[in-house]
């Protein structure tokens, strides 16, 4: 999400820092080079322009100033100004106080708003909100098929009425299942069109009357830039929108769409989407998400994510166990599990302060090595687990047999255990004496990240 720019601006902001002091020409000269990237990201041409002449006035009051590097503090300019193209600050779902909360989910087809409202549902779920989804898409073939599937999926209860092609009835029997089951949220999946057509907005708008929801939230496709933009100002027409959720955006999305649909609506992004799984829906916060194009990182999502992936009381228990008994290889199963519900570990360092894409591009980090470890463990009896010593020749051949892997893979992940042990029994130990670094992780072939 946002490599192309986020590269591109960090070459703009390297070159001027580079010059130590900045002179009203090198600003000049700077933001005709921002222009140039926000341009090709597809940003909105006049955002653009409004958002250059903010910066330039402000960063030339700053070459005044003597106690400040000129350079940084113009990142923090563009960073804030970035903040405020974005949408200032985080707009979350709008909760009724007389439940349920009603969300009608709109968008063209190929969006992924049926995927969305799975993904949203489930996450509501997590946050305590119990959740309901309601298949209003009577014209998509397999639209209902699909939200059930979602729905049984994620353990979210979805109401359909394949009997009728009467949206508004269907919708308004959804809500009213959701009253009587004391739902906190119902979740309104609305049908789509290839494009913005009459009767498709004549519908919605017959919906919306009907059902008055707390939320209308508009499904974009964040891969199609500035014809997101668009379509969104057709459905804001009709329908008077509440908010954007973006979709897509861990593909090639150069960014545009982000950039410019707050600036042209005045509509908060609320979510984006960043993945296929039910998982991969995040929450969006326009300061954060400036300081990850400007490199700056963003380590409150990463804790949040931490946090929401880890067992806090399996990780109290596994650190009382290491600190007493010391590391066997069922506490790191259960540890290599907690961190592959992170997701990616690129995306991971993406969160980290300085981190880029270009240095990203010669981490090689193989996703299957992590199967590959976790089948060798598995192959291994539960007696082979706890004592790994006992693992002898045959023994290897065993599990290497067992799994599908080499000997000598089992080999390498049992050297880089007993490493991982040591550095263990150093840190519970409170070592603080000479120790030979950290060790290679059991992820790739050199190490953490694979060969290089």
């Amino acid at each position: 999400m946002f490599d192309e720019l986020t590269d591109k601006l960090g070459n703009v902001f390297a070159k001027l820092r580079g010059r130590g002091v900045l002179t009203e020409s090198d600003i000049k000269d700077g933001m005709r080079e921002v222009r140039r990237v926000l341009l090709e990201a597809d940003v909105n041409f006049a955002l653009t322009r409004e958002f250059l002449e903010r910066v330039e006035k402000q960063a030339i009051g700053v070459l005044q100033l003597k106690q400040v590097q000129p350079a940084q503090q113009l990142v923090k300019i563009v960073h804030d100004e970035l903040t405020a193209m974005l949408g200032e600050r985080r707009e979350g779902l709008k909760m009724s106080s007389v439940p349920p909360t009603v969300v009608m989910m709109v968008g063209l087809q190929g969006s992924g708003k049926t995927t969305t409202a799975g993904k949203l549902a489930r996450k509501l779920k997590l946050e305590a909100k119990t959740t309901r989804l309601v298949a209003a898409d009577v014209y998509r073939p397999a639209a209902i098929d699909q939200l059930e599937t979602l729905g049984k999926a994620l353990d979210v209860p979805v109401y359909a009425d394949r009997t009728t092609q009467d949206v508004v009835k269907i919708a308004k029997a959804g809500i009213d299942q959701g009253v009587r089951n004391r739902d906190r949220v119902v979740i309104v999946d609305t049908a789509g069109r290839l494009q913005i057509d009459a009767d498709m907005m004549d519908e919605l708008k017959r919906l919306k009357a009907a059902i008055k929801p707390d939320e209308i939230l508009f499904v974009a496709d964040g891969m199609t830039g500035q014809e997101a933009v668009k379509i969104a100002q057709g459905f804001n027409e009709a329908l008077d929108i509440t908010g954007v959720i973006l979709t897509k955006l861990d593909g090639d999305a150069r960014g545009g769409a982000a950039l410019s649909i707050y600036g042209v609506l005045k509509k908060p992004i609320k979510y984006i989407g960043v993945g296929e799984k039910p998982d991969a829906l995040e929450e969006f916060h326009p300061e954060r998400m400036a300081g990850r194009i400007l490199q700056m990182g963003d380590v409150v999502s990463l804790v949040e994510k931490a946090q929401e992936a880890f067992d806090a009381t399996e990780a109290k228990k596994l650190e009382k166990k290491v600190r007493k008994e010391g590391m066997d290889l069922e506490d790191f199963l259960s540890a290599m599990r907690q961190m592959q519900k992170l997701g990616p570990f690129e995306n991971l360092l993406k969160l980290l302060p300085g981190v880029n894409p270009k240095m990203l591009k010669d981490v090689k980090m193989d996703p299957k090595r992590m199967k590959h470890i976790e089948a060798i463990v598995l192959s291994m009896t539960p007696q082979e687990r706890k004592k790994p010593e006992l693992i002898n020749g045959s023994r290897r051949a065993r599990i290497a047999k067992g799994c599908g892997r080499s000997v000598s893979e089992v080999n390498r992940l049992l050297e880089q255990f007993r490493e991982m042990q040591k550095m263990m029994k150093k840190m519970s130990g409170g070592a603080g004496g000479k120790g030979g670094g950290m060790p290679r992780m059991p992820f790739g072939g050199g190490g953490m990240f694979g060969p290089r």
